[in-house]
């Protein structure tokens, strides 16, 4: 398996005198707030407080005490934007049809220079960090931020907090417990500090697999936190879309089934195929037209590094009628070295991984891969989609991961929303699951969107149910939202439709206002749900992302009677956003250049044939029947027998134009590369 040697992030060292920049746009006002001091001329190393710094977990979680002061931390600090107005106004020139500039993206120099901090700025921070006693290392290549180091002690002495433990949800979380502080002569400069708080490791797959569970195979061992140069090998096994499941929609109906809704319903599909999801959406009749993505790089990013991933994505591809990659086709960017914390469950990422080369490769069988795996799934996480971007190493981005709710730190969500604006600035399109948990009010209690798809700067891509014929047509699709009820005595329990249990995740952002491409087209009474104001609305388009109507996949795994390659049916976001990718990429190998930031694009194609318009369902397709093995491993202890119903309302459903399941609706086939090519 070809390896390359990933770093943390891939910097400028700041030693002399370098003259890019850093960039931070947020949408809404994010800045660093003052501290109502009694100075009436406060000085310029008086302290100003960074509100909004503390860990969201912080207020619900148990107080474990503090964390010990000699430990050693690695952390971020965010330099800010110059001129954040016109890097907003420039991306609408660059990434809006018609527009004289459109297309004529910034090379990561430009972007630094036009929007970045300057070298004042620059050294005015390392000349602080370092008389604080802090080892300063190397700055990004966008210049938005800078690495740093230094013990506990430090960081409680120069940024007057304390760091403590917190559990919270069964993790042992750093955290700090009261709001950041610096110099006010930093305040306009630094715009935030990110990993001091663990928020990051709360980072989760957005894949669906046995039982709609998060996070796909939940079967993966315990792990002590520890480091480690060598992953451990295949996870755990289990098979989920077992017979009686079709081969295509509508193949098999269950007849021998209790009828629901006055009718027998199919039984789900095993799971489609790339070749499928290529006929269904156009993708087959661009590479019989010689564009399957050659020449474009789609990276993945993911935590940790399945051991058998290029074995099996090969294996995969042969079984499924496609060739495997060619030499060098596929690349790893892989850390030295592992942190196996038991909150990331490391084998648990290697089916996301799985699940997201397969798709891709099945899309764009062309393209390069290019996979870079976090050292876990936090800050190593979030770094390596940074160094992805900070160092332009692909054309397409495709991230199934979220944290769940925006109730984060501003400093992670300004690091998020900074690199995904040097992304869309610079020609990359980043792509990013919207989740798995509908607009997430059974998760956090209330309404909410995820992190990072809520960034106006990325492709919130959401979820659909869709049914594809024998001949690779689509039937229908419509929003991903399921309820189940289980085969019990003869009867669906409860009375169908049953239980919701998950959905494609939407919603209206509290955290960013509406960009310029959603004006006029999305819904004021979304737009505007929580006030007057309107705010960016989630997603922006969908694929496929329902795990009845999933992809079949190929992984090795342990089972009871041996290791060994085995195929099963997954789903979620996680499948919607890397199979966008790989149509992404068939259109930049067509157009012979990276589309770039398509939102915009998007938006101007809703309501024309190039996108499909996700209605809500229609009594033809209303439900189906879903078969499991009870154990997830084989029929010694029998089948879990469920009707899902499709299409379920809740407080985000589909709705003809946009919705806030399926954003704009779904591309519609050959039509919408023809939207996209111009």
């Amino acid at each position: 398996m070809p390896h390359a040697r990933a770093r943390r992030l891939t910097r400028r060292s700041v030693a002399g005198t370098a003259s890019l920049a850093a960039a931070v746009v947020a949408v809404t006002a994010f800045g660093v707030s003052g501290a109502s001091g009694a100075e009436p001329t406060p000085g310029p190393d008086s302290p100003q407080v960074m509100s909004g710094t503390v860990a969201g977990f912080v207020s619900s979680s148990q107080d474990l005490g503090a964390t010990p002061t000699n430990n050693r931390v690695t952390f971020d600090v965010l330099l800010g934007v110059r001129n954040a107005a016109g890097a907003d106004a420039l991306l609408q020139q660059l990434s809006t049809p018609g527009s004289p500039s459109y297309g004529k993206w910034l090379t990561t120099a430009q972007f630094a220079q036009r929007f970045g901090a300057t070298d004042a700025q620059v050294n005015t921070v390392t000349s602080w960090l370092k008389s604080k006693g802090f080892s300063v290392g190397d700055l990004a290549h966008g210049r938005m931020s800078l690495s740093v180091s230094g013990t506990v002690q430090q960081i409680n002495s120069a940024f007057g907090t304390q760091l403590r433990q917190y559990s919270y949800k069964g993790k042992d979380l750093r955290a700090n417990r009261n709001d950041l502080s610096i110099p006010r002569k930093l305040s306009g400069i630094v715009s935030g500090v990110v990993n001091l708080d663990q928020s990051a490791s709360l980072n989760e797959p957005a894949t669906r697999g046995p039982g709609e569970t998060p996070g796909g195979n939940t079967n993966s061992t315990a792990f002590s936190d520890s480091t480690s140069a060598k992953l451990p090998g295949p996870a755990p096994g289990a098979r989920y879309g077992v017979q009686p499941c079709s081969d295509y929609y509508a193949q098999k109906v269950a007849t021998d089934k209790p009828a629901a809704y006055g009718k027998h319903w199919p039984y789900d599909v095993c799971g489609y195929t790339p070749l499928q999801y290529g006929s269904a959406y156009g993708a087959k009749s661009q590479w019989a037209a010689g564009h399957a993505g050659k020449g474009v790089t789609v990276a993945i990013t993911d935590a940790y590094a399945s051991p058998t991933i290029l074995k099996d994505a090969n294996t995969y591809a042969q079984k499924h009628g496609q060739a495997p990659f060619a030499a060098g086709q596929f690349k790893q960017l892989l850390p030295k070295s592992f942190d196996m914390f038991k909150v990331c469950d490391p084998q648990g990422w290697y089916g996301e991984e799985t699940l997201d080369v397969e798709a891709v490769h099945g899309i764009a069988p062309g393209a390069n891969v290019l996979y870079v795996g976090g050292s876990n799934c936090g800050q190593g996480l979030n770094n390596a989609w940074a160094t992805v971007i900070d160092n332009h190493l692909a054309d397409v981005v495709t991230n199934s991961w979220l944290n769940t709710g925006e109730n984060l730190p501003q400093s992670l969500l300004k690091f998020f929303n900074q690199y995904a604006l040097q992304a869309s600035l610079t020609g990359i399109t980043d792509n990013f699951s919207s989740g798995d948990d509908g607009d997430n009010a059974t998760v956090t209690k209330k309404p909410s969107v995820d992190v990072p798809a809520d960034s106006p700067y990325v492709t919130a891509v959401g979820g659909t149910s869709v049914g594809i014929n024998a001949a690779g047509a689509r039937v229908f699709e419509t929003g991903w939202s399921t309820s189940y009820s289980t085969l019990t005595k003869g009867k669906y329990v409860p009375a169908p439709p049953g239980d919701y249990n998950s959905g494609a995740g939407g919603g209206t952002s509290k955290v960013y206002a509406q960009p310029f491409y959603q004006q006029g087209k999305v819904p004021a009474a979304l737009s505007k749900r929580y006030g007057n104001k309107p705010m960016r609305v989630l997603p922006d388009i969908s694929m496929p992302g329902d795990p009845n109507t999933g992809m079949r996949v190929g992984q090795t795994q342990v089972f009871p009677n041996g290791t060994y390659y085995d195929e099963y049916r997954i789903g979620g976001t996680s499948l919607s956003s890397p199979l966008l990718a790989g149509l992404v990429a068939v259109a930049d190998s067509a157009a012979g250049h990276s589309l770039g930031f398509l939102n915009p694009t998007y938006y101007a194609l809703s309501g024309t044939p190039a996108i499909f318009d996700t209605n809500d369902v229609d009594a033809a397709h209303k439900a189906q029947v879903r078969t499991d093995f009870a154990n997830l491993l084989n029929a010694s202890d029998g089948y879990l027998i469920r009707l899902q119903t499709l299409d379920v309302p809740t407080t985000i459903s589909t709705r003809p134009g946009y919705d806030d399941i399926t954003g704009v609706g779904a591309p519609s086939g050959p039509a919408f590369f023809a939207g996209l090519l111009g």
